[in-house]
């Protein structure tokens, strides 16, 4: 029977590891993942992002295959990076809430880091998506996803134009295109790697793709 790696909890601030330790999100360089829309764990679903080296960085391993109203953002050893919900409003239209993990255990709920919601166009179908950062410290600001060639492909944007991050179809060296379950993502240096991950989860829940 395979082993399930579940999400490790949250630790207190006296128990955590030294702040040495800590992982970086962060780059100085452009960086190119590896995404493969399977989760690792028997009967999940999920994704699973490598970097350019081949090493896992970060997961996502939904037990609830029925559902995804509650999903996590997780790195390899399954520390949780952001909770990403799904709510609605009026009963109708939905929208996902990210809350970024930090590393200590909240008796408050705060605001949550980022939210998505979808830009409804009533001549086309698309999953263009709008997103507002900074909600939890009073500072908010847009994103933007924007879907490019179908479902697999898209760009994520910043509120002066900018392009943050690049999801498209894997390519090999020999040109040959990998499956639908098969991407890969350029993100632009000096940006948050989770935060783009967990846009990435967001735009793989709408797109039905994990």
């Amino acid at each position: 029977m395979a082993k399930k790696v579940h999400p490790r909890g949250l630790l207190s601030s006296s128990s955590s590891s030294s702040s040495s330790s800590a992982p970086c999100y962060f780059s100085s360089k452009r960086e190119t993942f590896t995404i493969w829309m399977k989760s690792l764990v028997l009967n999940g679903k999920g994704c699973t992002v490598f970097d350019s080296d081949g090493h896992i960085m970060y997961r996502v391993d939904n037990y609830n295959s029925k559902s995804n109203n509650e999903v996590y953002l997780m790195d390899f050893d399954g520390g949780v990076l952001f909770t990403i919900l799904k709510k609605r409003y009026f009963r109708l239209f939905g929208f996902w809430e990210g809350y970024k993990s930090t590393g200590k255990v909240e008796t408050n709920p705060k605001r949550p880091d980022f939210l998505v919601r979808q830009s409804f166009n009533m001549l086309r179908r698309n999953s263009d998506c709008e997103v507002i950062l900074g909600l939890d410290n009073n500072h908010p600001y847009n994103y933007a996803m924007t879907s490019l060639n179908g479902k697999c492909a898209c760009k994520i944007v910043d509120n002066f134009g900018d392009t943050v991050a690049e999801l498209k179809r894997k390519e090999a060296r020999s040109g040959v295109v990998f499956g639908e379950d098969v991407l890969s993502m350029e993100v632009k240096p000096c940006v948050d790697l989770s935060l783009v991950m967990g846009l990435l989860v967001v735009y793989g829940l709408i797109n039905s793709l994990m």
